[in-house]
């Protein structure tokens, strides 16, 4: 198997080590730092926060939930305690401003284990045909709201990784250690990206919430695209790019405007050209007799 060169390679040359994997290095601190300040209680007896991601008390007066836990005990006929239905609402408000699927590549440990999965794929060479639907995330999302109804009990957090990975540091990773390993194995073998990026029910979730968020990657530089293809290798939904990047003959916005976006800045880190930063959803259209047709540039990323 031939092995591709590593993607970024010419970023690091033209821009140095660092710049090349900045917002990399700035997700790795908030992943670990979000873990630790988790863990500090139950290991260290530091409580800054208290509880878990679906559930918690930071500093003992800020409460914080997860909408779509809170929505599933809803379902199962659980009347949603007070403090609850406020962090659902702070939750909320913050990923539809910042981004829904920032939870994917900022916060979930899970993340940790699928980026690993990619660069091992990426460094062995492995290429492989399976192509799942990412609508399938959307199939499951449905199911994971259904079954409350059907049973009572909030069913998909028995087997959600993301959950099965937070207990697992707490009291032993168990059979976590089984779903995570499968995770593992399946995004290398199997399909790329083929759990957050196809079957996640979690980020499909939060893709719906952060659908009209502020906060964008914008293509500024979209002229001085040279076509080397990093940013398509690096990102976990490659879909998204196109119609940002090439899309100015047909009047497309620079604006990644998909909600598949995780708003990771993998194609930031790895242009050289800095053709990619982050911006906002009101980012002025500058190509010489284009207007913005930000509903093109939608149709065009739910087409591929």
């Amino acid at each position: 198997m031939a092995i591709r060169p590593r993607p970024g390679k010419e970023a690091v040359e033209a821009k140095g080590w660092l710049r090349a994997n900045k917002w990399l290095i700035l997700r790795r601190l908030s992943q670990f730092g979000i873990l630790g300040l988790f863990l500090l209680g139950p290991l260290a007896g530091v409580w800054i926060v208290k509880g878990n991601l679906a559930y918690s008390y930071t500093l003992d007066f800020l409460p914080l939930s997860d909408p779509h836990i809170l929505l599933q005990s809803v379902l199962a006929g659980v009347e949603p305690h007070k403090d609850a239905i406020i962090g659902v609402v702070i939750v909320t408000v913050f990923y539809m401003l910042i981004g829904g699927r920032v939870f994917c590549s900022w916060v979930c440990p899970v993340n940790l284990v699928t980026d690993l999965a990619c660069c091992t794929r990426r460094m062995l060479g492995i290429r492989t045909s399976t192509q799942l639907s990412r609508n399938a995330r959307y199939w499951l999302l449905g199911v994971t709201l259904l079954l409350p109804l059907v049973t009572g009990t909030i069913v998909w957090e028995m087997f959600n990784p993301v959950s099965m990975a937070f207990r697992g540091l707490l009291f032993g990773l168990g059979l976590a250690w089984v779903i995570l390993l499968g995770i593992f194995l399946f995004d290398i073998f199997v399909s790329k990206e083929g759990w957050c990026g196809r079957l996640c029910p979690v980020g499909a979730f939060y893709s719906l919430l952060g659908r009209k968020s502020l906060v964008r990657v914008v293509a500024t530089d979209r002229d001085k695209c040279d076509d080397c293809m990093d940013c398509f290798e690096v990102c976990p939904e490659e879909q998204v790019i196109r119609p940002a990047l090439k899309g100015a003959d047909k009047g497309l916005s620079p604006v990644i405007l998909s909600s598949q976006c995780t708003n990771c800045g993998r194609c930031i880190d790895v242009c050289a050209e800095d053709v990619f930063h982050f911006g906002l959803r009101s980012h002025k259209q500058s190509d010489k007799g284009v207007e913005a047709v930000k509903t093109g540039a939608e149709k065009l990323d739910d087409a591929a």
